[in-house]
């Protein structure tokens, strides 16, 4: 997708679903949730699951993972529930059997056992695949009740936002690219109390 068309998407008319991503309002004041930028990758009328694509861990994947081949890929909070469970998002469907396709050139999960293989063969690279730690997951129509209330901004994604190495600045971009309404936002201060 075209960045500068995000402006032409007004949030408050875009619907979740896999594929988008959820912006959090500048005040939300979840430890979580604060300025996240999240993927959804599932929505249904069981509820949705997503990953928080700009919260860094400073552990490595073979941190984790005992039998992991050492690799430099980004190691984020997925989110709160089941942070005792490893996820990946990735551009290589076409190489990583049982991947599910997400959006235009990125997919979510697949056969670990060939991600292993291509990061021992040096075929995989950072920019190619990132890691979470747990998920955000929401019950039946919580998700839509959330955007009722104003706490999310839901927006089209592309593969530049969601595989960014720059998750320290990804929140305030995002909310740039929105165009000059939104930008506004990106100087609020995270505790409006300290301004």
């Amino acid at each position: 997708m075209d960045i500068n068309k995000l402006k032409s998407f007004p949030p408050q008319t875009v619907k979740p679903e896999p594929g988008r991503l959820l912006l959090s309002e500048p005040f939300l004041n979840d430890g979580y949730f604060r300025r996240a930028v999240i993927l959804i990758t599932e929505h249904n009328k069981e509820g949705s699951v997503g990953f928080i694509l700009n919260k860094p861990l400073d552990i490595s994947l073979s941190d984790i993972v005992a039998d992991a081949p050492k690799f430099d890929g980004m190691m984020l909070m997925g989110g709160p529930v089941g942070r005792d469970t490893l996820h990946f998002i990735h551009t290589l469907g076409h190489k990583i059997s049982g991947s599910k396709k997400i959006n235009d050139g990125v997919y979510w999960g697949g056969d670990f056992e060939v991600v292993k293989t291509l990061i021992s063969e040096g075929k995989l690279y950072p920019d190619e695949i990132k890691f979470f730690v747990g998920y955000s997951g929401w019950s039946a129509k919580q998700l839509e009740m959330e955007v009722k209330k104003n706490s999310w901004f839901v927006l089209p994604s592309s593969a530049e936002y969601i595989m960014n190495q720059d998750t320290s600045h990804l929140w305030y971009r995002i909310l740039r690219d929105m165009g000059e309404e939104y930008s506004a936002y990106a100087n609020y201060p995270v505790d409006p109390i300290l301004n």
